[in-house]
């Protein structure tokens, strides 16, 4: 059997959090529980979440603009309106 080669060159950094609120501390240990993680992998995950988003494939991007589409009210904002902010030059 040959032993399978541990990299020990990988630095890990360690941080420490402090004066977390306890409502906080209860919504990450409860999504931790959910999620079947230690408090650290849910607290790593949550940080990579908002850190390193993910990529969306256009694909996934236009079927989700296209889902949102459908819920807007067409009465909103009627077509003067929208010219009128064009012209003003807002998005």
């Amino acid at each position: 059997m040959i032993p399978h080669a541990i990299n020990l060159d990988q630095t890990v950094t360690t941080a420490t959090f402090k004066n977390i609120p306890d409502e906080l501390y209860a919504k990450l240990k409860e999504s931790a529980s959910a999620h079947h993680r230690s408090i650290n992998g849910e607290l790593i995950n949550c940080l990579e979440t908002v850190l390193k988003p993910r990529k969306i494939k256009a694909t996934e991007r236009l079927a989700r603009l296209r889902s949102i589409r459908v819920a807007i009210d067409s009465k909103a904002v009627s077509l003067d309106e929208l010219q009128q902010a064009i012209g003003e030059g807002r998005p």
